[in-house]
């Protein structure tokens, strides 16, 4: 038998898991040119032509023993040298290859970071709604997750209700800008606030939290968004990133994570973190990191995503949707016109169109809509978007 802590981790993703074979469904329901697929966070945009370049390159040029061996668990040291040089120039700060730490993707890193810190019982704060696999990260090395909502309607981290759930066992609190499902950038003044939290709560319990900030929509902004290096002001920060959607390579699981100088007990978390990278994954893939390296400076079309992003929201708001505005990553948060978020997407269904409830994200009352398809695919759609929500209204 299956442990119990799959059998409870296999419940919880249902819901995500069934996605991937609702598009199969209704194509043979309704036929492929039907079906209005937003459910998955899958970039549609093809990667930026120097990663094809690079890859030819390194596959024709290198030593194949080289380019195919093991790397050590924290990554080549020219790809951490160069990924710390980017970064510095960027945010202003004193990174060395020494800070960064390769790893297969976010979700890599997430459970790399939290194998390193998490002792069973610890808890793990949660601004909702968040990413759904982000509760399975935490189980994996006996964490607590503690969900906290955000302000209401705008989504934006809420440092009261942070406040009131940290104990003596808090040990991280994990927050993910620009956010999945929302869109949502929070603020430089947003997380500011959340710093005073952090360190009065940390001088009246004697604890000390750390800030584990999920990033890899980092690159996915728009207009005047924009991320802030969160160190900066929180000393106790680490950062993980993935270069799945800013360089549209989501299967090639390439990422890392940033371990500032200023983290608490930096040598002892670096070995920590080298150990838990060799422990779950052994390294990053080795020609991605060469690849990642390579390409740090080029990112995928944004003004695509951008114009989809525009004509969606315009679109649903004009037929009368209620809509958050998102400001970065490729993701709608809509509010669903009647009470039951999964009833309302099981109902979308029947016009052909798949969007993930708010509930599978802790957000009932709402559903994800993402919208990285084809700009076509959103023209066509928005016909049946009207019709279902006018046959909502009507009670039909």
């Amino acid at each position: 038998m299956i442990s119990e802590r799959m059998q409870r981790t296999l419940e919880g993703g249902k819901a995500m898991a069934e996605l991937f074979t609702a598009g199969e469904r209704l194509a043979k329901q309704f036929g492929p040119e039907n079906v209005y697929n937003f459910a998955i966070g899958n970039p549609n945009v093809p990667a930026p032509a120097s990663v094809k370049d690079t890859i030819i390159d390194l596959v024709t040029n290198t030593p194949e023993v080289a380019l195919h061996s093991y790397t050590g668990p924290e990554g080549f040291k020219d790809v951490r040298k160069a990924i710390a040089e980017h970064d510095r120039e960027k945010y202003g700060v004193d990174l060395t290859e020494k800070n960064i730490f390769m790893v297969a993707g976010a979700g890599g890193g997430l459970n790399a970071i939290l194998l390193t810190l998490l002792d069973e019982g610890d808890e793990v704060i949660v601004p909702a709604p968040y990413f759904p696999e982000y509760e399975a990260y935490v189980n994996n090395y006996g964490g607590v997750l503690v969900d906290v909502p955000t302000k209401p309607g705008t989504f934006e981290l809420d440092p009261r209700e942070i406040k009131k759930a940290i104990t003596r066992k808090t040990k991280v609190v994990l927050i993910n800008t620009p956010n999945n499902p929302t869109g949502v950038v929070y603020t430089e003044e947003n997380l500011r606030d959340l710093e005073k939290v952090l360190v009065d709560k940390n001088n009246d319990l004697g604890i000390d939290i750390t800030l584990v900030s999920d990033e890899p929509y980092r690159d996915l902004i728009y207009g005047d968004a924009y991320v802030p290096f969160i160190p900066k002001f929180y000393d106790n920060t680490i950062i993980c990133y993935s270069f799945s959607k800013s360089l549209s390579l989501p299967g090639e699981r390439i990422g890392y994570v940033t371990l500032p100088d200023s983290v608490t007990g930096f040598k002892e978390m670096a070995a920590g973190l080298s150990t838990a990278i060799r422990s779950t994954f052994v390294n990053a893939p080795a020609i991605m990191q060469k690849v990642a390296a390579a390409c740090i400076n080029d990112e995928c079309d944004i003004a695509y995503y951008e114009r989809n992003r525009d004509a969606l929201f315009k679109g649903l708001t004009d037929i009368g949707y209620e809509c958050t505005t998102p400001n970065g990553a490729f993701y709608l948060w809509l509010k669903a016109p009647m009470d039951d978020d999964a009833e309302f997407a099981k109902k979308a269904e029947d016009y052909g169109i798949l969007v993930v409830p708010g509930s599978a994200f802790k957000g009932p009352g709402y559903v994800r809509v993402s919208y990285c398809v084809a700009y076509e695919t959103i023209e066509a759609a928005l016909p049946k978007f009207k019709e279902l929500f006018d046959d909502v209204k009507a009670g039909r």
